[in-house]
């Protein structure tokens, strides 16, 4: 008897989006980062206020640090100046948390109000900014007082509406991410801080390559309308409109009033210490790495520019991970814990790299450097962001960035200080006969680093327990996992 049925269908050829997207949620640690209400397209969108930050960061920073002085022979002494004006703004980030917390508009928004202005502060910066630095490069008479004021001028409202945007970016995240997803959130955040800056510094050296001032006006130009581009193409349809919360009518708290209902119970006032002393632990070393591999190793310059390139890697490899782990449950400030811990093992490798002369443990010290702080920051910032409720989430993330911030801009320079002052000792043998060489004021900073890490474990070892005690049952258990941190 035949069968009734027909001849089977031939199989369908499988797609290499559909071999992708079975892979991705288990291989690729951000791809389980969207859900429903935050679709993955939606969380990239947002994200591309990050690439206009990181992009303005190695502007500043960067570029024009080497631009300045070489190409356009400004001082270094006003070039210093100019690039720690931007630091001066990061305190002010939590009251810009705050009042995004509590904005009166009749348009119903709390947080694109901040993340417009400030996108328009950056960008009104980086369009006059190269015009007084081309004043500023005459460097006499009353050209030069005048590039003063205006580069000044402009690198404040570059860090001023940096610091702006990102604190009311992250704010913004926060509202919107799902409780259960928002560790993964916050790391492809930084990812992209992390991407925007390194595209950025690709695409500056190789414009810039053939300098003149003509171009340099080009360039920073194109910067400035690229951040409008970005930050308008991330805001778009991305808050809701809540016309209660942002009432005019609507009784609002003070700050103090509402830092004291925020910070009462002491845990987040213990994070923010803890946050300062960690960055201050791992970027102290910000400006010296490469000196010191160059100075005290011997490396050429393109295998200490590499040095760049391992720290931005062990950066994604912290990142890629505290999505991993913060999503399977692990408590975030033990995972900054965790990268307090791989920096205490990265800081002796640079050590010893010098009297083993071991270039290799140099860059496996890097690397973990670059590891444990990307552990340390998403760790603490997941920290704040759960402590944060949908009324003090901008407060919170202001804060956490306002310390960060700060902490970054004071321990770099106190590192470059400290290593000036004890080569010069060393140089003059008021150290001694033991204590000298080019490595020992670089060493002063590194087991300085070491002791704020012990410090910063200290710190956050109560926080360790008392989420972990907020979280399980009372266990009469005493053992080395009960130690904190």
């Amino acid at each position: 008897m035949g069968s009734s049925d027909g001849p089977e269908a031939p199989p369908q050829p499988v797609t290499f989006a559909q071999v992708f997207m079975r892979i991705a949620p288990k291989y690729l640690p951000f791809a389980d980062a969207a859900t429903a209400e935050l679709p993955l397209r939606r969380l990239l969108r947002l994200s591309l206020f990050q690439i206009s930050v990181g992009m303005a960061m190695v502007l500043l920073t960067g570029t024009l640090n080497r631009v300045m002085i070489v190409e356009m022979g400004v001082p270094a002494w006003v070039v210093a100046v100019m690039i720690s004006l931007p630091v001066l703004f990061a305190p002010l980030r939590v009251l810009i948390g705050y009042r995004s917390d509590n904005h009166r508009s009749v348009l119903g928004w709390r947080r694109v109000p901040y993340i417009w202005f400030g996108s328009l502060m950056q960008f009104m910066g980086l369009s006059f900014m190269p015009f007084a630095l081309v004043l500023l490069a005459k460097g006499n008479g009353d050209a030069f007082m005048a590039g003063q004021i205006g580069a000044a001028l402009a690198f404040l409202l570059v860090g001023a509406g940096l610091h702006t945007t990102q604190t009311a970016g992250l704010a913004l995240a926060n509202d919107l991410a799902p409780d259960e997803t928002r560790p993964r959130v916050v790391a492809l955040l930084y990812v992209m801080l992390l991407v925007g800056m390194g595209v950025s510094a690709l695409m500056f050296g190789w414009l810039l390559d053939d300098f003149s001032n003509g171009r340099l006006i080009r360039v920073i130009q194109g910067a400035a309308v690229l951040t409008m581009v970005l930050n308008i193409i991330a805001l778009w349809k991305q808050e809701a409109r809540n016309k209660r919360l942002t009432d005019p009518g609507r009784e609002r708290p003070s700050f103090k009033d509402s830092w004291r209902a925020f910070a009462g119970g002491g845990q987040y006032s213990r994070l923010l210490v803890a946050v300062g002393l960690g960055t201050a632990a791992f970027t102290m070393q910000d400006v010296l790495l490469e000196p010191y591999g160059g100075e005290v190793l011997g490396l050429s310059v393109s295998q200490t520019t590499l040095l760049t390139a391992l720290l931005a890697g062990g950066n994604l490899v912290g990142f890629a991970l505290s999505a991993r782990w913060l999503s399977r449950g692990l408590d975030p400030c033990r995972m900054a814990a965790i990268g307090l811990l791989v920096g205490l093992v990265a800081f002796p490798c640079v050590i010893f790299s010098s009297p083993l002369g071991s270039p290799l443990l140099f860059r496996i010290g890097a690397t973990l450097i670059g590891l444990g702080a990307g552990l340390f920051v998403v760790g603490t910032l997941t920290a704040a962001m759960e402590l944060a409720d949908s009324d003090h989430g901008g407060l919170a993330l202001g804060a956490w960035g306002a310390v960060q911030a700060t902490a970054t801009g004071v321990a770099i320079a106190a590192g470059g200080a400290v290593r000036d002052v004890v080569s010069s000792l060393s140089e003059q043998g008021l150290l001694g006969e033991v204590l000298t060489g080019p490595s020992i004021g670089y060493g002063v900073v590194y087991h300085l680093e070491i002791g704020l890490l012990f410090t910063t474990l200290v710190v956050i070892g109560p926080l360790v327990r008392l989420r972990r005690e907020s979280r399980s049952r009372p266990d009469s258990r005493f053992g080395l996992a009960e130690f904190p941190g």
